[in-house]
């Protein structure tokens, strides 16, 4: 089907269920950190703090981390920013498990994660490049990255919905830090040729 014709590619089909799965974790850690800052705080301003703390790396960074994609092996940097992302996750579920979190340790592992983020971003889109051999499937690829990221805006937040009540965050931290193997090991999976 020509809609999916990206799909044909080992290493994107790779990318593309691996990415789907840690994207959704992605979202329900979004979705139960908000949760969790406005559960211990009830303020909406440690909210905005928190979702700015997350995002200004990104936007001061990020310049540096598409230099870096295009310098560097862009498969080594993505393995090590899903490994550090995972990582970020499992600390904020086990300060979650712990019963000691603070809006304080929210914040800096948003900055963490932001920062992660800087570098990770520009090389996962550039890697589109390299897992789709044929130039005339890439608008597909990139068709599809976009369905799968909007997919994930609608799947994640739904799970956290219905989890974050019987559950807590905790375990949403832990299914999203779980949630990285996948993609870690659909990149490890990859072959190129030399």
């Amino acid at each position: 089907m020509h809609y999916t014709r990206a799909l044909r590619h080992r290493n994107y089909r790779l990318f593309f269920g691996g990415q789907s799965a840690s994207l959704v974790g992605t979202w329900i850690t979004r979705v139960a950190t908000s949760w969790l800052v406005y559960r211990l705080t009830s303020s909406e301003l440690l909210l905005g703090m928190v979702a700015f703390a997350g995002q200004i790396p990104l936007l001061i960074l990020a310049p540096f981390g598409g230099v870096l994609g295009d310098r560097w092996d862009r498969r080594r940097i993505l393995v090590v920013t899903q490994v550090l992302s995972a990582l970020q996750s499992l600390t904020l579920a086990a300060l979650a498990f712990s019963g000691r979190i603070t809006v304080t340790h929210i914040i800096v592992l948003q900055v963490i994660q932001g920062v992660i983020n800087a570098f990770d971003t520009p090389a996962r889109q550039a890697f589109v490049v390299e897992m789709v051999e044929t130039a005339d499937d890439l608008p597909n690829a990139i068709a599809l990255n976009s369905s799968m990221f909007n997919a994930s805006r609608i799947i994640g937040p739904t799970l956290a919905g219905n989890l974050i009540p019987p559950v807590g965050e905790a375990w949403c931290f832990l299914l999203d830090g779980i949630s990285y193997i996948a993609v870690i090991l659909s990149l490890l999976a990859m072959r190129f040729v030399a």
